[in-house]
């Protein structure tokens, strides 16, 4: 077993398998990858929103690689070992016009500087969020020929922007190529399941995985095998709906629970609903009951101060 290390040099913002390797290496080797954070360097812990409004928008997702494992062929599946995520100190989250999960509700840009310590970071006072670094984004190259912008996710993987892919679990991905041609970049210090405001805290990081091959095996689709489900411990509060819909049930349920954390703890609309960008996790509680789908937004009690006498009301 070797191991091998890529820079923020061996970045490319397109998924495309006609790239050279930046590398080739053995089945069970493992690579240190030195990643921007998903602005590919735009953003810095000092940015402003005037400077945030101003970045090329063309570069989002800049990722290091693609690294090639030898002997892997179409048909095969990848296994990717996340050994490590080491963050660099600071990360940031946004809001962006017409995008997001409520663009009717936040129409102005926004953005917000982290501090991270190892495991946590109380920048957004009172609450304070566990960190458990993830990537957004890890893949392989796609079958289709040409390039293929990063944001899709799809059955090589992609930007998935699933949070259990922190370190100690491992992904499988389908090959498709000669090499396989992995990839990865986007990483989040922290993020809710649903990412409501777009951003989890996107942060510069280096990321250390192992590879081994499984010969023809013929998954599919992604598959992740994981060991913790998170940091946080203790209760939750959950705000609940139900609608034919599950984005529009989805949608009251976020609302909601960033108006109780407007009403209890003081934060502002921005602020809260950043909070559930990087904390909250939307759940589908039932599919069962027709026409109706139940939707659950939910936030770790051990994030923020003990309320005596909680707000309920969100008339």
């Amino acid at each position: 077993m070797s191991e091998h290390y890529l820079n923020t040099k061996s970045t490319h913002d397109r998924w495309n398998r006609d790239l050279a390797p930046e590398i080739e290496i053995e089945p069970g080797d493992v690579v240190k990858f030195d990643c921007f954070d998903s602005s590919g360097g735009q953003v810095n812990a000092n940015s402003t929103v005037d400077d945030f409004v101003k970045i090329d928008r063309s570069k989002i997702h800049t990722l290091t690689g693609p690294v090639a494992i030898k002997g892997a062929k179409a048909g095969d599946t990848l296994r990717v070992h996340v050994v490590n995520i080491q963050h660099k100190g600071w990360g940031w989250s946004s809001i962006t016009p017409g995008l997001g999960f409520l663009p009717n509700r936040f129409s102005d840009p926004f953005l917000f500087i982290w501090q991270l310590e190892e495991d946590s970071t109380d920048s957004l006072a009172p609450a304070v969020v566990p960190l458990r670094p993830f990537c957004g984004v890890m893949g392989v190259a796609p079958a289709a020929s040409g390039e293929m912008q990063t944001r899709p996710p799809g059955i090589f993987g992609g930007n998935m922007d699933v949070k259990d892919l922190a370190a100690g679990s491992t992904l499988y991905l389908p090959v498709f190529n000669e090499g396989a041609l992995f990839s990865l970049g986007d990483v989040h210090a922290a993020q809710g399941d649903g990412e409501i405001c777009i951003n989890g805290i996107e942060c510069p990081a280096v990321v250390t995985v192992r590879f081994t091959l499984l010969k023809n095996t013929r998954l599919s689709a992604p598959m992740l095998e994981t060991t913790q489900r998170s940091r946080t411990t203790g209760g939750e509060w959950t705000i609940v709906e139900s609608d034919e819909n599950p984005l529009a049930a989805a949608r009251r349920a976020v609302n909601r629970m960033i108006d109780f954390l407007v009403n209890n703890w003081e934060f502002s609309p921005e602020h809260a609903y950043l909070l559930c960008s990087v904390a909250m996790d939307l759940r589908i509680h039932q599919v069962v009951n027709a026409p109706l789908i139940t939707v659950g937004a939910t936030l770790s009690k051990s994030l923020l101060p003990l309320l005596k006498r909680p707000v309920i009301s969100d008339q």
